[in-house]
C-alpha cells in the first residue's frame, strides 16, 4: 500500500481527557509532537482543532495507538481507540492504521522527564510526545518491510 511514495501521517496517542497529535512522513521515517487536544471521554472537545492540523498538513494516513497488554491482550480502553479510528476515517475520508502503543506512554514520560525534570511532566506535554513514539516505531517498522 502506498510504499513507493512519500507518505505524510499523522499518529494520535488516544486518551479520554487528552490526544496527542504527532506527524511523520515516510522519507526520513522521522516525526515530531504537534499538540495534544482536549477530549471528553475519548472524543475531542473541538474538533475544528484537527480540522486545523489536517488541512494544514495533509495527511496520507493516519496512525492511532492501539493499547495492548504485554501479554497481547486487548486494554478495556480499545472499542474505544477503534470508535476513535472509524470517526478519522468517515470525518477525514483517510485510511486509519491501529499501532501497538505498549510501553509508548511510559517511554514518553522518561524522554520528558530527561529534557525538563519533574516540572516537564507537571506540564502534560506526555500525550503528544507519547504519540511521536507511536508514529516513530510505526515508521520503523515500515522502513523494515
Amino acid at each position: 500500500m502506498h510504499e513507493s511514495r512519500n507518505l505524510t501521517v499523522i499518529g494520535f496517542d488516544f486518551g479520554f481527557r487528552r490526544i496527542g497529535i504527532a506527524i511523520g512522513q515516510t522519507v526520513t521515517h522521522t516525526a515530531r509532537p504537534l499538540t495534544v487536544i482536549n477530549a471528553k471521554s475519548g472524543t475531542p472537545t473541538d474538533w475544528h482543532i484537527v480540522d486545523k492540523v489536517i488541512a494544514e498538513w495533509l495527511p496520507d494516513i493516519f496512525v492511532v495507538g492501539l493499547p495492548l497488554n504485554m501479554d497481547d491482550t486487548e486494554q478495556a480502553l480499545v472499542p474505544s481507540v477503534k470508535q476513535f479510528a472509524e470517526q478519522l476515517a468517515e470525518r477525514y475520508k483517510k485510511p486509519v492504521e491501529l499501532f501497538d502503543e505498549r510501553l509508548s506512554t511510559k517511554e514518553a514520560r522518561q524522554r520528558v522527564f530527561d529534557e525538563s525534570g519533574f516540572r516537564g511532566l507537571q506540564k502534560k506535554r506526555v500525550d503528544d510526545i507519547a504519540a511521536q513514539i507511536i508514529l516513530e516505531s510505526w515508521l520503523a517498522e515500515r522502513g523494515r518491510a
